[in-house]
């Protein structure tokens, strides 16, 4: 089967780049013994102000590609909600810290964002084959 570049193949691409990219700043490396899992999100986010500002970027990327894919205003609040709380309670001093290891604000985004894509993408071909 020959690959065929099409919009639809473009779109999954990059959200699937941000995913890999959220696996990278969420999960990447786990608390030995524990088993929790963290990733640069949490090394970085160390750094008060800074820290919390650079990870965001990432996030507002994931909504920005949700807006071009066509995502429900609600999907996007929802990620812009989990944006803001993560950058509101990860820049308190340590209990932000102990937050933002836990609550994998990507990795919620970038559910949202993949559920939504696979949503339109069947609501296209649903109305390619009618």
């Amino acid at each position: 089967m020959l690959y065929t570049s099409s919009p639809d193949n473009e779109r999954r691409a990059r959200v699937m780049r941000l995913e890999a990219l959220s696996k990278t700043l969420d999960t990447l490396y786990r608390i030995p013994l524990l088993g929790i899992p963290f990733g640069w999100d949490s090394i970085i986010g160390l750094i008060p102000v800074f820290g919390d500002a650079v990870t965001a970027l990432p996030s507002v990327a994931m909504i920005y590609e949700g807006h071009r894919i066509g995502a429900r205003k609600r999907v996007l609040v929802r990620m812009g909600g989990n944006t803001a709380l993560d950058g509101l309670l990860g820049g308190i001093p340590v209990v932000g810290d102990l937050f933002d290891l836990l609550f994998k604000s990507h990795r919620k985004n970038i559910r949202l964002l993949v559920a939504e894509l696979d949503r339109i993408e069947v609501m296209e071909k649903e109305k390619t084959n009618a």
